[in-house]
């Protein structure tokens, strides 16, 4: 049972598989989501920043995920470590800028507790006030931390998922090859907020059958080379080698014009832009010229905050940097472009007349996806809505009948 040649899969896809999708119910359901915040996006491993973000000892930044809040910082040993942002006295934000610098401590903007950059209690505001005071036992709580291509993971409860290296080994070799770890920080983490489930933003990402209809630019600069590559457990790649005949568009015609040739990359990579998706909810992108983040988190049931950031090379030509503009006005169009197509797709779930997804050999990734999904929380399994108040209990018994 081969995959079919367009897609050049790395998996199989069976010749008869399930060409359904998660059911409707699983877009709007309150108490999904809840089970969804537990087991996915605390339980595995995300993206917070790149190394670069913390260029200096002292450097630090902050990130919310779904209620709970990281504080990732370089330390005066240079270790990069991750912490909840979270007092130990009242549990205040000990941090409450998106990023900045600390010379030696870090103050809680509360009631002054100071904590060293490891993390460690230096002391509380008036501790005489305290009593019997075992300092030790109250310093910051750590996070699961891992740094992996110059990327910095962290995860708020250990899950699923192993360590960073073993789970997107995959793609490993490639990425050696874009020398990730060299990259630096152009404008900061980007966010916005989108008025749908989260899933229905993974649900675009995870095929390129609508890229021919839906995204004139990407159609003009990929052409017909566009390829979705599936390597199980929901991780997905996309790679799009340059059109010989691109140039339609304005922005791609200059962009191809102008991008500079990049002979510190592999010969195949030189004209290429990839995406890896890593689950469960983010997507490094390359070009030649640039690397970027971006991930979905759930606000609601009905709205996502993406975020993400743009890095490039720490030697930037006139040409590069102009060619890198022109990239990013290409992928900014296209963004726009599939929020559009989320919006369309994540309001259908609320239609009687929906009656599921049926996807093409060219959409396997969604399938793909989707199934880790199913993996994870076994009441995804049903096409009927169990009922409200009942989802989690029926998890864990699915769970334990396995």
């Amino acid at each position: 049972m081969n995959a079919p040649a367009q897609n050049s899969a790395f998996i199989d896809i069976p010749e008869h598989w399930d060409r359904r999708g998660l059911p409707a119910w699983s877009y709007h359901s309150d108490e999904l989501l809840k089970l969804e915040i537990t087991e996915i996006f605390h339980r595995h491993w995300q993206i917070a920043g790149h190394i670069s973000d913390l260029a200096e000892n002292g450097d630090y930044f902050t990130l919310d995920i779904a209620n709970e809040r990281a504080l990732i910082v370089r330390g005066q040993d240079g270790i990069v470590r991750a912490f909840n942002n979270l007092c130990r006295h009242r549990g205040a934000r000990v941090v409450a800028d998106e990023k900045g610098h600390c010379k030696n401590a870090i103050v809680c903007p509360f009631h002054g507790w100071v904590y060293n950059l490891d993390g460690s209690l230096r002391g509380p505001a008036r501790p005489k006030s305290f009593g019997d005071f075992d300092k030790q036992a109250f310093g910051l709580k750590p996070i699961d931390i891992e740094i992996w291509h110059g990327f910095i993971f962290i995860r708020f409860q250990s899950g699923q998922q192993g360590s960073v290296a073993e789970t997107f080994a995959p793609f490993d070799d490639e990425l050696t090859a874009y020398r990730t770890d060299e990259l630096v920080p152009t404008a900061g983490f980007y966010t916005a907020t989108s008025p749908v489930n989260w899933k229905s933003v993974k649900d675009v990402d995870n095929e390129g059958y609508h890229v021919a209809m839906a995204h004139p630019g990407l159609q003009d600069l990929y052409g017909a080379g566009y390829r979705d590559r599936f390597h199980g457990n929901g991780l997905s790649s996309s790679m799009g080698p340059y059109n010989p005949h691109a140039g339609r568009r304005w922005s791609v015609k200059k962009y191809v014009s102008i991008a500079p040739d990049q002979s510190w990359l592999p010969p195949e990579k030189q004209k290429l832009w990839g995406y890896y998706g890593l689950f469960p909810n983010a997507v490094l992108a390359v070009t030649p010229e640039l690397v970027q983040f971006y991930q979905e988190f759930p606000v609601s049931i009905s709205s996502t905050l993406q975020r993400g950031a743009i890095y490039r090379r720490p030697v930037e030509s006139r040409q590069q940097r102009l060619a890198r503009y022109l990239a990013l006005r290409i992928d900014r169009e296209t963004s726009n472009e599939d929020r559009q197509l989320t919006i369309w797709s994540n309001e259908s779930m609320k239609s009687a007349a929906f009656e599921g997804f049926h996807l093409s050999d060219l959409e396997y990734g969604v399938r793909n996806y989707h199934d880790q999904l199913r993996k994870v929380i076994p009441v995804l399994n049903l096409d009927e809505a169990p009922r409200e108040g009942q989802i989690a209990d029926l998890n864990v018994s699915l769970h334990s009948n396995r």
